[in-house]
């Protein structure tokens, strides 16, 4: 990874840690919840995404790098707080989806941030149950 590259995901980090435990609070921003793969608590970042059917779709900024990405990693089972209710599901990373292309189709606010800050773009998808 180059320097550069580098000192962008630590300061958009260093930033997400500061506005995140905000974010997650407001009723009606998206969030999804993991369990930390050491400790097994639940983790939750807000996120940008779209519901389409039964799955919710996102885009991770950094990959494989997100804490969320390796969460999922390790227990793909998730919960995603989608206009304040909460929805059980099952998360799959999609390396081979165009990551920018998915962008165009997801909220457009979001989706700038992320094409911005974002070093390796991933797709993720939720299958959610009932």
């Amino acid at each position: 990874m180059s320097r550069r590259t580098d000192l962008r995901f630590r300061a958009t980090t260093a930033f997400q840690r500061r506005v995140n435990p905000l974010l997650r609070r407001l009723p009606l921003q998206t969030v999804l919840e993991t369990r930390g793969r050491v400790s097994g608590l639940p983790r939750r970042t807000p996120v940008g995404g779209r519901r389409v059917g039964d799955s919710f779709w996102l885009v991770s900024e950094f990959g494989e790098r997100s804490q969320y990405v390796r969460n999922i990693k390790a227990d793909p089972r998730v919960r995603v707080r989608i206009r304040g209710r909460w929805h059980e599901g099952t998360a799959h990373l999609l390396p081979d989806d165009d990551p920018v292309a998915r962008l165009r189709r997801l909220p457009r606010v979001n989706s700038l941030g992320v094409r911005a800050l974002g070093t390796d773009l991933l797709t993720v998808r939720v299958d959610l149950a009932g």
